[in-house]
């Protein structure tokens, strides 16, 4: 039988979303002290338990409201005046959604994309890279990292795009470029940058728009020139400058919210 905390990586892993209800605090008479875990899926089942009854049964609702939301938040419960069990006191729990660990698709193995791969693996994304290039994976020498020596229309085609997808789009041709910008918006993704100089991306605006590709509500969505302006210079510099921007999406929209 898996642990809870074997369940937590697989949901980190994979694409179930889920929260961790933790027990810190009670009062009185509980069914479970402190420390007891429960985590509940986002189709309602659960692994572990925070002690039956109808505390769980609430719990679970808040849990997948979390889930909802995005937003960890701590709930406190009178076993008797509220929820009407036996015990006669009160329980405190802190509700956090599991992230799933966000998947990151890198356009071009060039020298930037190479350093963002290992920087990003580093930092707990599931990194794939992707060229057509066979020589530029010679070098390579990433740990936990995907290699895809395919043509960027057939990669795209075969990568399973969700709503925790990354598209960085780094290669070495302005046209890939914007055809990978076209085809990937299209599908799912939490977040699309592409590199360039402010005229290429200008041009890539007229272009996506003239052809139909993306409006310009959809153009403001994608990040480019991609990055914070950070001054970077060597290669290195510049995919750390990709990387904050990453982690600063990845994080945003986990909040903490206290509930009373």
């Amino acid at each position: 039988m898996s642990s809870i905390f074997q369940k937590i990586i697989e949901v980190e892993n994979g694409k179930l979303k889920a929260a961790l209800c933790t027990i810190i605090t009670t009062k009185g008479s509980a069914p479970r002290k402190m420390g007891a875990k429960m985590l509940v899926y986002q189709n309602g089942t659960i692994a572990g338990t925070i002690g039956g009854g109808s505390l769980e049964k609430v719990v679970i609702g808040q849990a997948l409201e979390a889930i909802k939301n995005n937003e960890a938040k701590t709930v406190k419960h009178n076993l008797v005046s509220e929820l009407a069990m036996c015990c006669g006191g009160t329980v405190e729990l802190f509700i956090e959604p599991i992230m799933n660990r966000k998947r990151i698709y890198i356009f071009g193995a060039g020298h930037i994309g190479k350093a963002l791969a290992k920087f990003a693996g580093d930092l707990d994304f599931d990194v794939t890279l992707i060229d057509e290039r066979y020589e530029a994976f010679d070098d390579i020498d990433i740990s936990e990292c995907t290699l895809v020596k395919e043509q960027h229309v057939t990669a795209i085609e075969q990568l399973d795009f969700n709503e925790n997808t990354f598209v960085v789009i780094l290669t070495h041709n302005h046209a890939y470029d914007r055809e990978i910008l076209a085809l990937t918006s299209k599908k799912p993704h939490q977040y699309i940058g592409m590199i360039g100089s402010e005229r290429k991306v200008e041009i890539a605006k007229k272009n996506m728009i003239a052809a139909n590709f993306l409006n310009e509500e959809e153009i403001r969505e994608i990040d480019m020139p991609i990055g914070i302006d950070i001054e970077a210079i060597t290669p290195q510099e510049i995919a750390i400058s990709i990387l904050a921007k990453l982690i600063d999406v990845r994080n945003i929209k986990t909040t903490l919210k206290v509930l009373k």
